[in-house]
């Protein structure tokens, strides 16, 4: 059996792990569980291991695991997570943008309406049935026939 390091990236600190080879086609590599980040020009060796974390929303217990944390680290975040996957996918569906209702009255029929922004000054606010009305269309003066001389 012989003992190889294993390099997940590069950069100030490295993970790495030990690996026994058995002989024969298929080799068994080490799980993300196995990995540690190893120190380099003398600085501490630090270990990541999974770890339990109680979700804020439903008090459930989750596991933070390697992997995960050696991506936090990677992308430099500073918090652990606070939130299980299955509650934080219900916090990012929930998320829906709510629009300020704003009564008015309508500048074409004078009907009381809502309307889903806040008007300006000096622009028209229509209603519903105003708004989905087509546009009157102007009277164009009949096209001048040819030229008489």
């Amino acid at each position: 059996m012989k003992d190889t390091a294993l390099f997940v990236r590069t950069g100030p600190l490295l993970c790495s792990t030990n690996v026994s080879r058995e002989p024969g086609p298929a080799s068994s590599v080490g799980t993300v569980a196995d990995f540690g980040v190893t120190p380099l020009r003398g600085k501490p060796a630090m270990e990541f291991t999974d770890r339990v974390i109680t979700c804020v929303d439903c008090g459930a217990e989750f596991v933070f695991t390697v992997g995960e944390q050696v991506f936090f680290h990677d992308k430099q975040f500073k918090n652990d997570p606070k939130r299980c996957k299955q509650c934080k996918a219900k916090r990012v569906r929930g998320m829906q943008r709510v629009r300020p209702e704003t009564r008015t009255t309508c500048s074409e029929c004078g009907a009381e309406t809502t309307v889903p922004f806040k008007p300006t000054q000096g622009r028209p606010v229509l209603c519903r049935s105003c708004f989905q009305k087509p546009p009157a269309r102007p009277q164009t003066p009949p096209a001048p026939s040819a030229m008489q001389d």
